[in-house]
């Protein structure tokens, strides 16, 4: 459990702080050159330092999602903070009425940090471990109202190592191919592959160490054979979506998924611990106004 009157969410100076702790725990290093060789600029801006190899100057968010932002490093701190904690999210309404700032630069904010919380990428599983596969349709609506605009349904497909992380991504079309490729290319091969009993399954199925299905027309699970560890998952980002964001954008769902993903696969840790890991992830990301206003155009 953490205050949110903490010093690093109300001081700037202590976010600062905060920040060059998890950056910098052996000295501040040049984001430049990489070399650990810099000396604080007196009589200047708080905060700055110079490198004495290349001489150039820099301050702890250079180089991060917190680059050239005009928001207090302290605000940036409790929206990253909040996002984490929150078991659903948190919509950049809410984080607009709490932090004071405008709802356009909460929601950029909030994507800055989805962006930090992008894993490394690396395949899931490996000899001895289980993964699960499943797919579902999330947000949109069922009405059949015709008068009505609403937003289509999204395919996402989730996999998850049991014990371990999450990884889901939007997919256009459902089929033999398109889950070959999310499969083979996010899991080790070595691993043992645990679905449902859809057909687009069964070829895929036999590339992995094992493959075991069940039939959920006539069971939930066989033993260890099942997919309620990522039925689990979805269960929360349905929920996510519908109680706290309501709808969200094809060019961005990518981002909204790494963040269900992050809390998920960090959900034995503490809510500080889950939020120094996301500030951590920042560093050596850059997301920009512009690049985002592109992509959603």
């Amino acid at each position: 459990m953490d205050d949110i009157l903490a010093p690093r969410f109300i001081d700037p100076v202590a976010a600062r702080k905060h920040l060059e702790a998890l950056r910098w725990p052996d000295g501040a290093e040049c984001p430049h050159c990489g070399l650990i060789n810099a000396t604080a600029v007196t009589g200047g801006r708080e905060g700055l330092y110079q490198c004495n190899s290349c001489r150039e100057q820099f301050t702890v968010t250079v180089g991060t999602v917190f680059e050239r932002s005009k928001i207090a490093l302290n605000k940036w701190l409790l929206c990253n903070h909040l996002l984490c904690a929150g078991k659903k999210g948190m919509s950049a309404h809410q984080i607009h009425r709490m932090l004071g700032v405008t709802y356009k630069t909460a929601w950029f904010m909030c994507h800055r940090i989805r962006e930090a919380m992008k894993d490394d990428g690396s395949p899931l599983g490996g000899p001895g471990k289980v993964v699960e596969s499943d797919e579902a349709f999330v947000g949109g609506s069922a009405s059949k109202q015709k008068h009505r605009k609403v937003a289509p349904k999204k395919v996402v497909v989730a996999l998850i190592e049991r014990g371990g992380k999450a990884r889901s991504f939007h997919i256009a079309n459902v089929n033999a191919k398109t889950l070959r490729g999310a499969l083979v290319t996010n899991v080790d091969r070595a691993s043992d592959l645990r679905t449902d009993g859809s057909i687009n399954y069964r070829h895929v199925g036999s590339e992995f160490a094992s493959h075991g299905y069940v039939d959920h027309r006539f069971e939930f699970a066989r033993g260890e054979t099942h997919s309620n560890t990522v039925e689990n998952f979805f269960s929360i980002l349905k929920r996510g979506v519908i109680g706290t964001y309501h709808h969200w954008s094809q060019a961005h769902i990518h981002r909204y998924l790494a963040e269900f993903d992050f809390r998920y696969s960090t959900k034995d840790i503490s809510d500080r611990e889950r939020a120094d890991k996301a500030l951590q992830g920042s560093f050596g990301k850059r997301l920009t106004y512009r690049r985002t206003a592109q992509l959603a155009a």
